[in-house]
């Protein structure tokens, strides 16, 4: 990978000639140990598995999707003259190997995604230019130089047919299913032909008469009859297929006809002024595109000239050179597709013959940047919304360039991304054409995207000056840039920055200012936090008189640490440890001292009056359910019974709770026998509750003479019993009467 342009927009040979030596096969296996102490042979980078023919390569596509890639390329047939001698040597000279011809030519398909090649195919002859009909690889039209059409498939060739004359170019009419042949020489009416090959109908239409000049001598094209050394030709064709689907046809005599397919007429011809060349006479028409809109038309020459038309216009809008005087065979309107961002500006020009590819602005005529492979070029492609160029050529190895100011590495060599940067930030590296030191390529700078480019009104600023480094789905922008800008688009911006700095140093000032009395910035526990602070303080205050005393210096105090200091460094590093933030912030960590485990561990702390107020007793959950089962059974309470105090709360306070002359709460244990219980006066809290209880059914079970329970007896039991007369009771004697199945 080489930077192949310094220019302020970089173009990177990925793989091509230019980047390493090409070596054979045999060489390569037989140099295998040697070649890995090579630096260039083992840094080079091989974009797609056997992106390569064994001699050259004549036109290459890339599917609409973006995932498959279509080349045409040939082999070369040598031939051996070998004396004795060096057929015993085994030793082949240059001289002594002729080049006779192609042998084998084929068909390669590679697999993007995948970087590798899905398949390659042979065939009986040379291929002229092909063109992709469906969105991937699986259905393909081939132009051979042997006058057959070929229709292509995944399973093979599945259909060839032969044209009348030999054709130029290939262009298909989607609209229409026709795939359109421009080919050489005249019918019997003196006139050029475009024959119409329907893929729907499976026959051949009748075909495009264009004007290529008569066979008379007088005219321009006299006497060139087919095979001819000045035979008249329709060279190319082009299709506006995204707007009104006019076709177009570039001559042999430098003129353009426009045909309209629904009426299978000639709509116009745009006449170019005949340029007078020494060898030729005239300038033909070598090659066609129309814009997206339909209305500009871009025509190549085969003296190398470029010329710009708007179709309601006869004159060009702008006239360029390519410079080498060779003629152009690929002219490309390089635009983004609507579902992307927009990489550049304004749409830029793609022109190449088979020494150089341009790129310029179709505006003035502006050269952006170019690039000069070693080799000669046979055709170029465009991945799709991309930087990514890839090229047919002559040679072993096709070349594959990349642009990052014209777009961004496509999807499935997305790496590109990074080593264009790591390229850039290495001052070592030679072909690095930044002049800034490592480190600093982006430093001060600001990441944008378009949209805020453009609410930045800089988004004319893209693939126009190297200000904007694209990078990912957005550009780099210097920070002193973006600041300005900002300031023109904000003019009030400038006032808010001045008062937050203005607000910044004044609360500054006042964190500086000298306090009487330190504060613990906490929300909670504010007391613990006050506390490790004095022990903090305390610390400092013993290490100054340790040092004092000492002479004043802190490297003759011994460094022992006893276990008061241990305490103080704890409690200091717990106040700055932000793992211990929140028992300061969360009020789910508060420490309640009023809680009997505090007391316990901290007798000698003193609770404040707010903690006093807390140290009323907390009713359990058991008394707190028998004071709901209380208050909803209001009409069974008894009136001599003292009213006990409660607070909105619905808790006792203890005070009220002892006044009331009850004792402890503790669970009470009933034996009942057969014996009528004698009627006492309620003391505890607990024989109320019983009292008052609403009857349940007895699930206890009987174990002997006597149940022991914790339930209280129902309300009609105790009002039967105190009907009668109350028996005495015997102090340490057993009732031969106790028995409980005598009272069921």
């Amino acid at each position: 990978m080489k930077l192949s342009n310094h220019s302020s927009v970089p173009v990177y040979t990925i793989s091509g000639s230019s980047t390493s030596r090409p070596l054979p096969e045999w060489l390569a296996r037989k140099r295998k140990r040697s070649l890995k102490n090579d630096a260039e042979y083992a840094n080079r980078i091989e974009l797609l598995q056997d992106f390569e023919f064994e001699e050259a390569s004549q036109c290459v596509r890339v599917s609409d999707d973006g995932d498959w890639v279509m080349s045409t390329g040939a082999r070369v047939l040598y031939a051996f003259q070998l004396s004795h001698m060096a057929a015993c040597t085994r030793q082949v000279k240059m001289a002594d190997v002729l080049r006779v011809g192609t042998y084998k030519p084929q068909i390669h398909t590679h697999y993007l995604p995948h970087l590798s090649l899905s398949y390659a195919r042979h065939t009986t002859s040379l291929n002229t230019t092909f063109l992709l009909l469906s969105s991937d690889y699986s259905k393909s039209i081939h132009l051979q130089s042997d006058r057959s059409i070929e229709i292509h498939t995944p399973a093979g060739c599945h259909y060839t047919t032969r044209l009348p004359r030999y054709g130029r170019d290939l262009q298909y009419d989607r609209r229409s299913a026709e795939t359109l042949i421009p080919a050489v020489g005249i019918n019997e009416n003196g006139m050029g032909e475009v024959f119409r090959l329907n893929l729907e109908h499976g026959r051949y239409m009748k075909a495009y008469e264009v004007d290529v000049g008569g066979d008379d001598l007088s005219s321009v094209g006299g006497g060139a009859l087919q095979g001819g050394i000045n035979t008249g030709a329709v060279n190319t064709a082009a299709v506006a297929e995204e707007s009104h689907n006019l076709l177009a046809f570039g001559t042999s005599l430098g003129t353009v006809e426009f045909w309209d397919p629904r009426s299978r007429r000639r709509a116009a011809t745009l006449q170019q002024s005949v340029l007078e060349n020494s060898f030729d006479g005239r300038a033909e028409i070598s090659a066609l595109q129309f814009d997206r809109s339909g209305l500009g038309l871009a025509t190549g020459s085969s003296t190398g000239l470029i010329h710009l038309y708007d179709l309601r216009s006869p004159k060009p809008l702008l006239k360029k050179d390519q410079g080498y005087g060779y003629p152009i065979h690929t002219i490309l309107y390089l635009t983004s597709g609507a579902s992307s961002r927009r990489q550049v500006a304004e749409p830029k020009i793609l022109s190449a013959d088979k020494r150089i590819i341009k790129i310029w602005d179709p505006q003035d005529g502006s050269p952006w940047t170019s690039v000069e492979p070693a080799v000669d070029l046979n055709c170029v492609a465009r991945c799709k919304d991309s930087g990514m160029l890839l090229t047919a050529n002559e040679g072993r190895q096709q070349h594959s360039f990349f642009i990052p100011q014209l777009g961004p590495a496509p999807k499935w060599c997305s790496f590109l991304d990074n080593l264009v940067e790591e390229m850039a930030e290495d001052v070592n590296d030679p072909h690095s054409f930044t002049s800034q030191k490592a480190g600093e390529v982006y430093d001060n700078h600001k990441f944008l995207t378009t949209a805020q480019l453009e609410q930045l009104n800089l988004s004319h600023l893209i693939g126009t000056t190297s200000l904007l480094r694209p990078y990912m789905h957005g550009y780099f922008v210097a920070q002193r840039l973006y600041e300005e800008a900002k300031l023109i688009a904000d003019p009030f911006v400038w006032e808010e920055e001045r008062s937050k700095r203005i607000k910044e140093k004044i609360d500054n000032e006042r964190e500086s200012r000298i306090r009487g009395n330190k504060k613990v910035a906490v929300k909670v526990n504010r007391r613990l936090a006050e506390k490790m602070l004095e022990r903090q303080e305390k610390a400092g205050r013993r290490k100054a008189k340790r040092v004092l005393e000492k002479g004043g210096d802190d490297d003759m105090v011994d460094d022992s640490i006893g276990d008061n200091d241990m305490q103080e460094r704890e409690a200091t590093s717990i106040l700055g440890d932000p793992r211990f933030a929140k028992l300061f912030q969360d009020t789910d960590f508060t420490i309640d001292e009023t809680s009997r485990e505090f007391q316990m561990l901290n007798p000698s702390t003193k609770p404040t009056v707010e903690d006093q107020q807390k140290l009323q007793r907390r009713l359990t959950a058991v008394e707190e359910e028998a004071l709901e089962e209380t208050n909803s059974s209001i009409s069974g309470a008894s009136d001599d019974e003292p009213e006990i105090t409660t607070k909105a709360t619905g808790r006792i306070s203890s005070s009220s709770y002892k006044k009331s002359g009850h004792r402890s709460q503790q669970p009470q244990v009933q034996i009942s026998s057969s014996r009528a219980p004698h009627r006492t006066k309620d003391r505890s809290f607990g024989d109320r509750a019983d009292r008052v209880k609403v009857d349940r059914p007895s699930t206890g079970t009987v174990v002997g003479e006597r149940e022991i329970t914790f339930a209280p007896e129902r309300k009609g039991k105790k009002a039967a019993n105190a009907e009668k007369p109350p028996r005495k009771k015997t102090e340490g004697r057993r009732s031969a009467s106790g028995n409980v199945f005598r009272q069921m």
